[in-house]
């Protein structure tokens, strides 16, 4: 059983101000793995207090300070990405192949695009005018990170602070502190000076409402729901902070006639339920030409079938559990919710899926399921479902297709399929997305990821995610 029950302030484990605690659970059994203490208020004025005094010194460090200590933070991460994997299948569920390939590599895929980003960042220009332009770094920033891709997102937020010269309070999910405190550890050994990095567990209605209101925090960068999302700016709004969000998606999957129509369907219906469909950018509303809609579905129904789903503790490229309780709960809603509304269930349904290992028969596991004939009026075409649920609609013109694929509150990712370079870069420029992938390629490291509309604002990744932690300083030349 594993116990945490310490906070990282000050470059020091330390006791929470309360004794407050509450149960790890692994997703593949619902068993108690350990237990994680909660903080409050004071802990995070204690944090914050501490990056605060930290930024005085470490925001006047060199470029060349800063690479050195992030080159030797990503020699440590290469060298725990099987702990990091581990801790995350254990924690969230996900296989440990995927844990492994994806979820851990993230880690070190971005710090490796945000080394190179700060090489070739320059901290001065001369304008046109002659004046001169400073880049300087924000201050104390504070981050929270959501449950689906724990150190994805911690990598994106917490890299870009030290590599700026920030200080940063780290408030990851209660329900993910095993692979926070390996990253805490990994700073910790990589030395950083103390109060640069800060890591206090808690809710977010204690933890994460006292570092949007604090008003010695300078920025917020949040990811997780719409709605807590529009919690954290409403909470940061009375101390005029800059607040960065990355919320939910539902984003489409447009396969023109012309595309290979087997690959954009297989890969669609697999793309959608990685991750057992907890991604906020996964492709989880296929609109398909007319003309080859019957045979995508019979493809879609094919691959749906044959999805394996299964024990995450094991390699290979099986889908593991939905989260906890709570999701596979609503997914099971969201999926009665769509057969009572009339969509055509064409795989999948509701349950657990057939012949689960004895041992696995309490974990949170769902049947990949696929809806088609949907229409805009239905519930699971608007609501962002976040399991294995797929929908599938036809389409007959161009212009139809970008009208269905922009018809959502969110605009994070849009996927793309068809065999005409025109077509592709004409409706990519349509899609009210931020990020486009065409013909199953996504971008990669050091690429800029965020969304438009409720999907969020501001960008991660490379010298985008920089740009955020960053603040413009303007001065004329010196004369006498």
């Amino acid at each position: 059983m594993i116990t945490l029950d310490k906070f990282y302030i000050n470059g020091a484990w330390v006791a929470p101000d309360a004794p407050k605690t509450m149960p790890i659970l692994t997703p593949s059994t619902n068993a108690r793995v350990g237990t994680v203490s909660l903080g409050n208020a004071v802990d995070v004025d204690r944090a914050v207090a501490a990056a605060k005094t930290a930024f005085e010194t470490f925001s006047l460090t060199t470029k060349d300070e800063r690479l050195a200590l992030l080159r030797k933070l990503a020699k440590l991460t290469r060298a725990r990405l099987g702990d990091l994997a581990a801790a995350i299948t254990m924690e969230m569920g996900a296989p440990a192949t995927m844990s492994r390939d994806a979820q851990a590599d993230a880690g070190l895929g971005h710090l490796e695009a945000f080394i190179a980003a700060l090489e070739a960042h320059d901290e001065e220009e001369i304008l046109p005018n002659g004046d001169i332009v400073s880049r300087e770094p924000i201050g104390v920033c504070g981050l929270i990170t959501p449950w689906n891709w724990p150190i994805n997102q911690i990598a994106l937020k917490v890299i870009p602070a030290l590599a700026t010269g920030s200080t940063c309070v780290l408030k990851p999910s209660e329900h993910t502190p095993l692979s926070a405190q390996i990253y805490a550890e990994l700073i910790h050994a990589a030395g950083y000076p103390a109060g640069v990095f800060n890591l206090v567990y808690g809710d977010g209605p204690s933890v994460g409402a006292a570092l949007s209101r604090h008003p010695d925090v300078a920025m917020m960068s949040f990811t997780g729901s719409t709605r807590a999302g529009s919690a954290v700016s409403v909470d940061a709004a009375a101390t005029i902070k800059r607040v960065t969000l990355e919320l939910g998606g539902k984003s489409p999957n447009v396969i023109f006639a012309d595309a290979d129509v087997a690959a954009a369907v297989a890969g669609g219906v697999a793309e959608c339920f990685y991750n057992t469909g907890q991604s906020c950018n996964a492709p989880t509303k296929m609109l398909v030409e007319r003309s080859v809609y019957d045979r995508a579905l019979s493809i879609a129904r094919a691959a749906a079938d044959a999805q394996a789903v299964g024990d995450p503790a094991l390699e290979g490229d099986h889908i593991g559990p939905l989260f906890d309780q709570i999701q596979y709960d609503r997914v099971q809603e969201m999926i009665a919710t769509g057969i009572n509304e009339g969509s055509r269930l064409l795989a999948g349904g509701l349950g657990r899926p057939d012949n689960l290992p004895p041992a696995l028969q309490t974990g949170w596991f769902a049947r990949p399921t696929v809806f088609c004939d949907v229409t805009p009026d239905m519930t699971v075409w608007r609501k962002e479902i976040f399991g294995p649920v797929l929908i599938i609609a036809p389409f007959d013109t161009e212009e139809e297709a970008i009208a269905l694929a922009n018809d959502t509150e969110y605009g994070l990712d849009a996927y793309l399929w068809t065999g005409n370079e025109a077509c592709a870069l004409r409706v990519a420029r349509r899609l009210r997305a931020g990020g486009i992938h065409i013909n199953g390629r996504a971008s990669g490291y050091g690429s800029p990821f965020g969304g438009f509309k409720q999907s969020g604002n501001g960008r991660e990744g490379g010298k985008f995610g920089l740009d955020d932690y960053l603040e413009v300083k303007v001065r004329p030349p010196f004369a006498l």
